[in-house]
């Protein structure tokens, strides 16, 4: 049996692994990776590909970066073939990216069973991923629901019982089979960055409705400058090429307790994330990854579509206006963030993966679209 799993950017990378790794339970089973090189910078693709020891790309549809309608029809165009070639028994795609949606639509569009994973999760507000997850899972013959109300977004939506699948979430194996390493990996983190500081909060920015915007931008560094700890900041490509469109590189700089580094494959952040005291971020991606390393973390946002983790007091949402980010930060220093343990369990056991699997190889051959 063939299975194509698509991949294009840093989340799909850290999903994409387990996945591979159970594969491997099945002999008969032959992987192949197709990648849509909407993340083409190396810092952010070939260093993570890298970081995971993944097996050779088997295409690069090298898209690269545009407008969404031009990026996601060019994937389109070019998976259309790629797809005829392979010839696989099923399509995984992952997550909300443009990607996502052009894996799922150009399987159903050739009539090929496909699975989407992390599949069910909204935020009910207008966003270009809300629509790629959504049109994914109604695309899909398997939706991997990472929690339970993903379960119940889908089934609200009329997606019948049979396609909906409560798996845990991946990012959870990820993490699990990653953590020890990642906890001595903080030596040669810091022999490469010998500036690093001891006690530090650790930063990142990267959403489209961040960093795209001088000034929201601008309230998140003026706050960001009154810190009263240090903070590690990687700094996404996109994010780098706006600060200095935007002019703020200056302030950067002349914030010396904010120690800005590159775009680091996955173990070296994963070592920030296990040593930081907390995280601050815009991703809900790495708001999952903070909760897994027990780490209380501040959401640089106005919405989440992992509303329990701020329900259960794992997490706390800042907004992104200075005044704002500044009182949370204050409130939190004052009266920390409860245990971050009330979300254990939410994302299952971390064996995401090797349920998702058996679930492919015990429907091979009886689905369709």
């Amino acid at each position: 049996m063939k299975i194509a799993l698509v991949i294009g950017n840093r989340p799909h990378f850290i999903k994409a692994a387990p996945f591979l790794k159970a594969l491997q339970a099945y002999p008969e089973c032959q992987p192949f990776i197709v990648h849509t090189g909407q993340h083409y910078d190396h810092r952010m693709s070939g260093a993570f590909l890298e970081g995971f020891h993944f097996p050779p790309v088997d295409i690069n549809l090298e898209v690269g970066s545009g407008p969404i309608g031009v990026q996601t029809g060019l994937m389109l165009s070019r998976l259309d073939p790629a797809y005829r070639r392979l010839a696989p028994d099923w399509i995984v795609s992952m997550g909300d990216t443009n990607t996502t949606l052009a894996a799922a639509l150009a399987a159903y569009q050739l009539h090929i069973p496909s699975a989407h994973i992390e599949a069910g999760m909204r935020e009910n507000i207008w966003r270009p991923e809300e629509i790629n997850k959504k049109m994914a899972d109604h695309c899909a013959d398997c939706l991997f629901a990472p929690i339970p109300r993903a379960v119940d977004n889908l089934r609200k939506e009329g997606i019948s019982d049979a396609r909906i699948f409560l798996t845990g979430d991946i990012t959870l194996d990820t993490f699990m089979t990653n953590r020890e390493a990642a906890i001595v990996h903080m030596d040669m983190v810091r022999a490469r960055f010998d500036s690093l500081p001891r006690d530090f909060d650790l930063l990142t920015l990267h959403r489209a409705e961040t960093v795209d915007h001088p000034d929201i931008v601008s309230e998140i560094i003026s706050a960001l400058q009154q810190w009263p700890i240090p903070l590690v900041f990687p700094v996404h490509p996109r994010t780098e090429k706006q600060l200095a469109a935007f002019g703020f590189d200056d302030v950067l700089n002349r914030a010396t307790h904010i120690f800005r580094l590159p775009a680091l494959p996955y173990l070296d952040f994963l070592s920030l994330i296990l040593h930081a005291r907390r995280v601050v971020t815009d991703s809900s991606g790495v708001l999952k990854e903070a909760v897994y390393a027990h780490k209380p973390c501040i959401v640089l946002d106005d919405t989440t579509e992992y509303r329990e983790l701020f329900t259960c007091g794992a997490a706390v949402m800042a907004g992104r206006t200075r005044a704002g980010i500044l009182a949370t930060q204050q409130r939190i220093s004052a009266d920390p963030i409860p245990a971050v343990e009330n979300a254990v369990g939410l994302f299952g056991d971390g064996t995401a993966a090797a349920r998702m699997v058996r679930i492919l190889m015990e429907k091979r051959g009886s689905v369709g679209v």
